[in-house]
């Protein structure tokens, strides 16, 4: 099987709020898109590896790409306003030989290889599979109310059973002819991730239980949550477990 990864690398970061752009971010010793495209270069079934940039990152993001001497690089794209827009920028390069496409987002850096292998064989078997892991909190529905003196105030509506509920992670992997179809019938709604649109087709999407260390850095806690996995990760290669 011949599958392509598209690693998405062009968002701004701003919730993040650090002067460096978010996939140039130092984690420990390495830059944090570098811990991704590793993982994903080592893999036997990925072949091509497109990465999505914008425009104030590009030039530094090829340069990190050399010096940690990344296989399988592609193509270097622009992304555009929105993740669909920069997802949809790949998707148009694509390789007409390439069977299955991954996406991933460059701001999760622990994939789990035995992951990645799963996510990809249910994708070729079923046609769409994402990674995902169970909520474990309580997730309540709300709305907006107006109070006295035009106040708006949040009003939980109702308590959604979460024993069907999923946090939903990446990587997320299609069958090309699938997530091409719907990104070009879908792609001008607002998603927050791929499967959505794959959804709207009708198409079913199989979830693979990921794990709860594939985190996504979205703001400066979890740059500390990333220093303390790879610790501990440290730690036990030490001793040897």
């Amino acid at each position: 099987m011949l599958v392509t990864a598209i690693i998405l690398a062009a968002g701004k970061g701003k919730r993040l709020t650090h002067r460096t752009p978010k996939p140039l971010i130092r984690i420990k010793s390495k830059p944090l898109i570098i811990y991704s495209l590793e993982a994903i270069s080592r893999n036997k079934f990925i072949k091509n590896i497109i990465i999505v940039v914008n425009k104030y990152n590009k030039k530094r993001i090829s340069t990190v790409i050399r010096q940690y001497k990344i296989q399988k690089i592609k193509r270097i794209v622009l992304g555009g306003e929105r993740r669909q827009d920069s997802a949809y920028n790949a998707l148009k390069v694509i390789d007409r030989d390439t069977q299955l496409i991954l996406i991933h987002d460059a701001a999760r850096p622990f994939i789990e290889k035995k992951l990645l292998v799963s996510v990809i064989k249910e994708a070729q078997r079923y046609g769409a599979a994402v990674l995902g892991v169970p909520v474990k909190v309580t997730i309540k529905r709300v709305t907006r109310s107006q109070g006295h003196k035009a106040a708006s105030r949040i009003v939980v509506e109702k308590t959604l059973d979460r024993s069907r509920l999923w946090e939903i992670q990446t990587p997320q992997v299609f069958r090309k002819e699938l997530i091409l179809r719907a990104y070009n019938k879908f792609k001008r709604l607002n998603v927050t991730d791929d499967a959505s649109l794959v959804e709207k087709l009708g198409s079913k999407v199989v979830l693979v239980e990921g794990s709860s260390l594939n985190i996504k850095i979205t703001a400066k806690q979890d740059l500390i949550i990333a220093k303390a996995i790879l610790n501990t990760r440290a730690c036990e290669r030490g001793a040897g477990y």
